[in-house]
């Protein structure tokens, strides 16, 4: 059994409703796939408000399927506003793969929204192929085990990355 199925078996159960669905059918990414790894996609620096007035629901949806890494963090990969996501950050940087990340602390409905949809409580929160894997403690155990890496290398060739 994986170390990710072991820790997802062990941890209760939070919240009470199903996530939303994994794609919003008809719906195209508005953003572009970047051609190399970046640590700085253009939205991350600009505008506070990437989701420009979408249901949150949606727009997560949206976003955890728009890159094969994504990370939902305080602050941005360049510049972590707290030591939880410097680390999620961090070990994310040692993988050749585009990583798309949203500042938390520039959007509060995003914030209380991403918790609801993955039921995990605390933030940081990674997706890798459009799975929630979970925050920085069990990123640096896939990452010590190998495991991440199989999990990138998976969704970087289902997306063509």
């Amino acid at each position: 059994m994986s170390i990710l199925n072991r820790i997802k078996r062990k941890l209760p159960v939070v919240g009470g409703s199903a996530p939303p669905p994994s794609s919003t059918p008809g719906v195209a990414s508005a953003r572009p796939q970047p051609a190399a790894p970046t640590w700085s996609p253009p939205e991350e620096e600009q505008e506070s408000n990437v989701r420009a007035g979408r249901p949150v629901p949606e727009f997560l949806a949206e976003f955890v399927k728009s890159s094969p890494v994504v990370l939902f963090m305080k602050g941005s990969p360049n510049n972590p506003m707290c030591g939880f996501s410097a680390n999620a950050a961090g070990i994310l940087r040692n993988y050749d793969v585009a990583v798309a990340s949203f500042d938390v602390l520039s959007d509060a409905a995003v914030r209380d929204g991403i918790k609801q949809f993955s039921q995990w409580p605390t933030i940081p929160q990674v997706y890798v192929g459009g799975e929630f894997i979970g925050g920085s403690d069990i990123l640096m155990q896939m990452h010590q085990s190998g495991e991440l890496r199989e999990m990138i290398d998976q969704a970087r060739s289902a997306q063509g990355a």
